[in-house]
């Protein structure tokens, strides 16, 4: 078996090559993971939340909704317009 000699310079091309095609899986595995939809379950686990707290949201108009039959679906984007519009900013520690 003949040995090969590595430079610095083929580390450095390697590490570039090798540094693109992560980006690029952990790029495909991000747009694939993102449902437009969830069920219930999903939004619960999300947001960690009772059945019953996601009723209430349900309830009060605070969480739009689809049923479909007997399974209740939630779009992510309404999910997310929730999570802003309740969003509290925190005061900076100005006594630091």
């Amino acid at each position: 078996m003949a040995a090969t000699i590595m430079t610095v310079e083929d580390f450095k091309e390697f590490k570039i090559e090798l540094l693109e095609q992560i980006k690029k899986i952990v790029e495909s595995q991000n747009t694939a993971s993102i449902k437009k939809w969830l069920k219930s379950t999903e939004v619960r686990k999300l947001l960690n939340i009772s059945p019953g707290t996601l009723q209430n949201l349900r309830i009060n108009g605070t969480l739009a909704y689809t049923k479909i039959g007997g399974t209740i679906y939630y779009a992510n984007q309404d999910i997310d317009k929730l999570l802003e519009n309740n969003k509290v900013n925190s005061i900076p520690n100005l006594f630091k």
